[in-house]
């Protein structure tokens, strides 16, 4: 399992590209990787906003990011986060 400087680089390597093709507008890590408790089966929690809509490609930017990454990835945006539970996401947040 890679590290949170080494997920941190990968991503920031990544990022034009991603938010040109997919319209992001923020990307962050939370959980885990960011609080530094990795264990050999954590995946990577990533938080991101986009500037509109992308629709299914949703999908496909959960699939490269765990083709980027090399680990199964756990993305979701603050609209489908219950507000109670995005003030812990917030303690942890860290974006790239």
């Amino acid at each position: 399992m890679k590290n949170l400087n080494e997920i941190k680089q990968l991503l920031e390597h990544h990022k034009q590209r991603l938010k040109d093709k997919y319209h992001i507008k923020s990307i962050g890590l939370f959980g885990s990787v960011a609080r530094g408790d990795i264990s050999a089966g954590s995946d990577v929690d990533i938080l991101v906003d986009f500037e509109k809509p992308i629709g299914l490609d949703f999908v496909s930017l959960a699939d490269e990011l765990e083709e980027i990454l090399g680990v199964k990835v756990d993305l979701v945006t603050p609209y489908a986060i219950k507000p109670r539970m995005m003030k812990y996401i917030k303690q942890d947040l860290i974006y790239v």
